[in-house]
């Protein structure tokens, strides 16, 4: 699959039964890789249990769903700007910005706004991470890079100066970018951590 990220939204009614999703009630979740991307389920967990597929999930958790507020009190304007952020560079899907993408949900992740719900081991050794937001329901499906612990700080700084408008989204992009050499370094790096 060549995406790096996904995003899927929750669905409002079950995938199976079509009938509306019941607020605060349980519901099961889950992910079906496909050769487009991923499609999200969302049942009550009983049509989840009768109904027969002929498919494994990527990822399944179960949950509670909670209906969509019509008017949701503002919280602190950083967290939200992370989430528009992070939101706004899965929709780029710019490989440049896989690490700015991934220490944004990590940061949302520590903030309680995302909770990883799943993690999955490719063919290829990559790891991809399964995101949910706990108050919208979306799932976000997120390459790991698996950055170096001396290589987080300079991710974080992108990200603050991406949150506070210092720089552009084509500027960080642009310090992602290395010289042949150093890109070869960079992965040997890689495979070596």
């Amino acid at each position: 699959m060549s995406q790096e990220w996904n995003i899927r939204s929750r669905g409002h009614v079950c995938s199976i039964c079509q009938k509306p999703l019941v607020d605060r009630a349980p519901v099961v979740s889950a992910l079906r890789e496909n050769a487009g991307g991923y499609e999200r389920f969302d049942c009550h967990p009983e049509c989840w249990k009768t109904a027969g597929r002929d498919w494994e999930p990527f990822s399944q958790w179960d949950g509670v769903y909670f209906a969509p507020v019509k008017e949701e009190k503002k919280e602190a304007l950083k967290k939200e700007d992370a989430g528009e952020l992070l939101r706004k560079l899965m929709t780029l899907d710019d490989p440049a910005m896989k690490n700015v993408v991934y220490v944004l949900a990590v940061m949302l992740e520590r903030s309680k706004i995302l909770v990883e719900r799943d993690s999955k081991e490719q063919p290829d050794g990559s790891i991809r991470r399964v995101y949910e937001d706990r108050r919208q329901g979306d799932t976000f499906v997120i390459l790991d890079p698996r950055l170096r612990l001396e290589n987080i700080g300079e991710v974080q700084q992108q990200v603050v100066a991406l949150l506070s408008g210092t720089k552009t989204l084509g500027e960080v992009a642009g310090e992602g970018d290395a010289p042949p050499d150093a890109e070869g370094d960079e992965a040997a790096d890689a495979e070596t951590a």
